[in-house]
């Protein structure tokens, strides 16, 4: 093949089983493409090339032996790096961190390679998973594929970069806050945030052990999914997990209602935002049951508690290691975690039962005559890196504020959201949420991927497109 680029996942995968394309020349190409946008993306902490091509041969070798495969089959991807996988280092973006070695697989990663994937390196995210911009102190910051002076978002910037810059064509990230969301919104790729509890989280470095999910970063809503489906369910180690089911997607979106979430989420909008919602909703209309505006809560506060759990579980987690080894922090998460560990525990546990209580209300109150809801992800496109570096003074505590805005509600209630670019503005990503019921990831992915088919957006093409040689 003299282009491997267009494939989907779920293409490639077709390919390598079928035989009609070798897991060697896809694994080669992706290699390619990461070594030759690593000084533009800075997407990648480690490339790991000869111990993939190990395992591109040998499903390569399963495939000419008639071996049973896996969907995925052969098929390379690329992980945040807070993943374990057995022998390697899992860095967390840390210095902390850059020299453990982890002993046995995440279970999602075990999933994976069940499935027949495998990764060709580590990628690059905040330190600790603690940053919405994507800047890390240690490793630089990943740079959006689409417009290098505008951020990845974060925490997951390697995934948002790689995957938007047609490195792999699925990555893991996590999310706590909107860490799949926003680089999936800042990059023009697809993000699926699930139901908390869909998706075991061992041997994934914690941050806030209730409102932590794993989650894909993927070039189409079904790819996404496909990637969803492997990692979801009981692990028999982590007791969060639950066996909830996950239904499959569905072609016909004709009996859905959707509901528009007003109140805080139409505030600030910029004309780009708001344009690009009202075309959504146009293009969406005609295919589903109904569109309305919908009741919300107040959501006034939300950010603060969510913050306040999220804070004070991240203390927990780096407790010692702040006593211990202060220094070895960038500042900013250095900051941050000092003022985490005052967090009083009345505050902390309050918090959490305002979270049941908000949670309860909400299901009742803006679900009551939904079944998806949409809100933009953010209210404005992808900031410039100028307008989130320190010193860029009171803009920059405006736009990160804005930024978290509208995805820490559904973290801190835990609900599935699916993140679509529905139009480009400018040549830069406008994307929309998607949010449903707790464990119905296969509604909010439904209305996603009609969307999707209708609005006809295409992938956001990086500034270079960097395509492998035949």
């Amino acid at each position: 093949m003299s282009d491997l680029d267009p494939a989907t996942l779920v293409e490639a995968a077709s390919l390598v089983r079928s035989g009609k394309v070798s897991s060697v020349d896809l694994t080669l190409a992706a290699l390619e493409r990461a070594e030759a946008t690593h000084a533009r993306l800075n997407a990648f902490i480690e490339i790991d090339r000869d111990r993939v091509l190990m395992a591109a041969r040998a499903a390569d070798t399963a495939v000419a032996e008639g071996r049973p495969l896996g969907s995925l089959h052969g098929v390379p991807l690329a992980h945040k790096d807070m993943y374990d996988h057995a022998g390697k280092i899992t860095g967390c973006g840390s210095k902390i961190r850059a020299g453990h070695v982890a002993t046995a697989n995440a279970s999602v990663i075990d999933r994976l390679q069940a499935a027949g994937t495998f990764s060709i390196g580590r990628l690059n995210m905040s330190e600790f998973a603690m940053g919405p911009t994507g800047h890390n102190h240690h490793h630089g910051r990943a740079i959006n594929p689409i417009d290098s002076t505008r951020i990845t978002g974060g925490s997951s910037s390697g995934s948002g970069a790689a995957v938007g810059g047609g490195v792999v064509l699925a990555a893991l990230g996590s999310d706590t806050g909107g860490s799949i969301r926003l680089p999936a919104a800042c990059c023009g790729v697809v993000g699926i945030k699930p139901t908390q509890g869909r998706v075991p989280r061992t041997g994934v470095m914690p941050l806030s052990f209730s409102q932590d999910c794993v989650g894909p970063l993927a070039r189409t809503v079904e790819d996404a999914f496909t990637i969803l489906k492997v990692i979801s369910g009981p692990d028999g180690k982590d007791g969060t997990c639950v066996d909830a089911g996950l239904s499959p997607l569905s072609e016909d979106v004709s009996a859905i209602r959707i509901g528009l979430g007003g109140g805080m989420f139409l505030d600030g909008l910029t004309a780009e935002v708001g344009a690009a919602m009202d075309e959504t909703i146009a293009a969406l209309g005609p295919h589903v049951s109904s569109v309305s505006d919908i009741d919300m809560p107040d959501f006034g506060g939300i950010a603060e508690l969510a913050n306040v759990v999220a804070m004070s579980e991240a203390a927990a987690v780096h407790f010692d290691w702040m006593r211990e080894r202060p220094d070895d922090y960038g500042p900013q998460l250095q900051s941050r975690l000092a003022q985490a560990l005052a967090v009083p525990a009345p505050i902390y546990l309050r918090a959490l039962q305002i979270r049941a209580r908000m949670l309860e209300e909400f299901l009742q109150v803006a679900f009551a005559a939904c079944d998806a809801i949409v809100v933009p992800v953010m209210p404005f496109v992808a900031p410039l890196d100028a307008e989130v570096n320190v010193g860029a003074g009171p803009r920059m505590n405006a736009v990160l504020a804005g930024m978290t805005v509208f995805t820490r509600p559904f973290s801190f209630l835990g609900l599935p959201v699916v993140t679509l670019p529905v139009k480009n503005s400018n040549g830069l990503p406008v994307a929309i949420q998607i949010v449903a019921r707790p464990w119905r990831e296969d509604i909010a992915a439904s209305v996603a991927r009609k969307l999707e088919t209708v609005l006809a957006v295409g992938r956001f093409q990086p500034l270079e497109t960097i395509r492998p040689a035949a």
